[in-house]
């Protein structure tokens, strides 16, 4: 089998988690400048909207597919239980120039599980494997990934992952919680481990990174040394910290600056396409734990463009005298 562009990236590999309305374009692009990990995913798309949504609608998935030279290699997320939605999918994403190609089988949305995708794709397993397959018809020259969890309302790896490895994706990336506990408890790690000797009992040449609960990458380490996972996938760890793979420690003057930078990012490439009220999850965590965050934080919120942003924390920085 061929893993595509992941046979040249050097052990262990630190890549950042798709999150919706988080990891789009513009924040990708400011991690990019300030640390960039081995690999960047898009947000999820759904490949049954790309196949069936109106023009506007279809113009609005695409914008979340656009991505800047900078991010390679850039892996493409989809999800779907339509094997025809996902090979035109992965079609496109040839055409769009994606290096990979994630396949979402975790996620506990339920709009997204009402559809027979995400996470319900763990209580079937004919139709998951079916996923592979028509991703792999769909991109023949890329490498195919999978998205999942240690199972649906129990941990389920021992019948679970044998069957996705049979297909031979180039990576497995194994959220290390069950559906059912969603974020709610703490990522139980001995999971990915399990994965790992089920990978290397299987003989298969498939990568195994672990995700949950990872701060750093100081922690991403010491979880690889654990568990013998190929690589960790950090989410929740980027918000407020596009620095998270550089492991620089700005100082609040650099995070209010960068701050500024973001939403203006946000807003001259995203502004017509989503509410300016997306950005403001990021305030939260910009704006913490120094004298004054919690009034500049609540001012901030109530802004409803890039120049109100801006024209705070200027003044914010001339009055603080950082």
């Amino acid at each position: 089998m061929s893993l595509g562009f992941w046979e040249k990236l050097n052990k262990p590999i630190f890549v950042l988690a798709p999150m919706a309305n988080v990891t789009d374009v513009a924040y990708r692009a400011i991690i990019v400048k300030y640390g960039k990990p081995d690999v960047l995913w898009t947000e999820f798309v759904s490949a049954d909207g790309l196949a069936l949504a109106p023009e506007a609608g279809r113009k609005k998935l695409l914008k979340d597919l656009e991505y800047s030279e900078a991010e390679r290699p850039i892996v493409v997320q989809f999800f779907t239980s339509s094997p025809e939605h996902m090979k035109q999918a992965a079609e496109l994403a040839v055409s769009l120039g994606f290096d990979g190609i994630d396949i979402n089988m975790g996620c506990p949305d339920k709009s997204v599980e009402k559809q027979g995708a995400g996470a319900s794709l763990m209580k079937n397993v004919a139709l998951a494997r079916e996923l592979v397959r028509a991703a792999k018809v769909g991109a023949p020259g890329l490498p195919i990934s999978v998205k999942t969890r240690t199972g649906y309302s129990r941990p389920d790896l021992e019948n679970w992952l044998p069957e996705i490895l049979e297909e031979e994706p180039a990576v497995v990336t194994v959220h290390a919680r069950t559906r059912r506990e969603m974020s709610k408890v703490p990522a139980e790690w001995k999971h990915v481990k399990r994965a790992v000797e089920i990978r290397n009992a299987s003989g298969k040449e498939t990568l195994i990174f672990g995700n949950g609960d990872v701060k750093d990458l100081k922690e991403a380490r010491m979880k690889i040394e654990e568990t013998g996972c190929d690589g960790v996938m950090l989410g929740r760890a980027i918000f407020g910290n596009p620095w998270l793979f550089s492991e620089h420690t700005p100082s609040i003057k650099e995070r209010l600056e960068v701050l500024v930078e973001h939403t203006k990012l946000f807003e001259k490439l995203l502004g017509d396409y989503k509410n300016f009220a997306i950005m403001k999850k990021h305030f939260k965590a910009y704006v913490n734990g120094f004298d004054g965050a919690g009034d500049l934080r609540s001012r901030l919120m109530n802004t409803d463009d890039a120049n109100g942003v801006s024209k705070l924390v200027r003044e914010f920085l001339g009055h603080s005298g950082l």
